[in-house]
């Protein structure tokens, strides 16, 4: 079993009964032949199936291909690296030795095949309900920024525009660190938001494979912070 697997599993909100679903999930195939692309698979049907819900009970008001388009922007492989990378998923994989000096635990495409992986575990461990709830705890905070009238106009675009009518600066946009191997580095990202002198500043993180995908994140979670407020 990976080492502090327990860490995981307080993250998922699960703690497996079958740990040998757990290795499983977290086997790359260059480390076994028993590996976790059927639980790939598995857990694929799982998000998409959770995530139509969510959506479908989120947004009662739009029609099918809006919600579709929707569903796509939260299940792409950009998306679930960003939480894998959150939940430091890397760190608890089972790879081959090439992977491994190849930077394969920071790989965008591994990463987001394992989180899937663990679902479909999940869903063999617990059931259904199980492995939705895990799906809505990482999912929620994405699926409540959500404005479909927004659709199309990535996170620093829509922040930009929230900020302007509010007569608010323009955020700054800071790399804080760059973390891996040069062929599979992780870019660490601050947004930071002048509010005028009662307010203070706002300041949020981000990170991805790219400083690009970094300030997506930074900017979503601005988003986030300010429609709180």
């Amino acid at each position: 079993m990976p080492a502090a697997s327990g860490r995981l599993e307080a993250r998922l909100g699960h703690t497996w009964r079958q740990r040998e679903l757990l290795t499983q999930a977290l086997t790359h195939r260059s480390f076994s032949a028993r590996n976790n692309e059927r639980l790939e698979f598995l857990g694929d049907g799982v998000l998409n199936c959770v995530i139509g819900l969510m959506l479908y009970q989120r947004f009662p008001d739009q029609p099918e291909g809006r919600l579709s388009r929707l569903r796509a922007n939260l299940v792409n492989q950009d998306s679930l690296h960003e939480i894998a990378l959150d939940l430091e998923l890397g760190r608890h994989l089972r790879l081959g030795e090439g992977e491994l000096k190849s930077g394969g635990a920071q790989r965008p495409s591994i990463l987001a095949d394992a989180l899937e992986s663990l679902l479909g575990s999940a869903l063999l461990d617990a059931g259904f309900d199980t492995a939705r709830g895990i799906v809505e705890r990482l999912f929620d905070a994405k699926v409540n920024a959500i404005n479909p009238e927004h659709q199309g106009k990535d996170a620093k675009t829509r922040l930009q525009e929230w900020l302007q009518p509010r007569r608010l600066g323009l955020p700054e946009y800071a790399l804080t660190q760059t973390a891996g191997q040069a062929h599979a580095q992780v870019f660490h990202v601050e947004c930071r938001i002048a509010l005028g002198t009662k307010a203070g500043k706002l300041i949020t993180a981000g990170h991805g494979p790219n400083r690009k995908a970094a300030e997506q994140m930074a900017a979503e979670a601005a988003l986030i912070e300010l429609e709180k407020s």
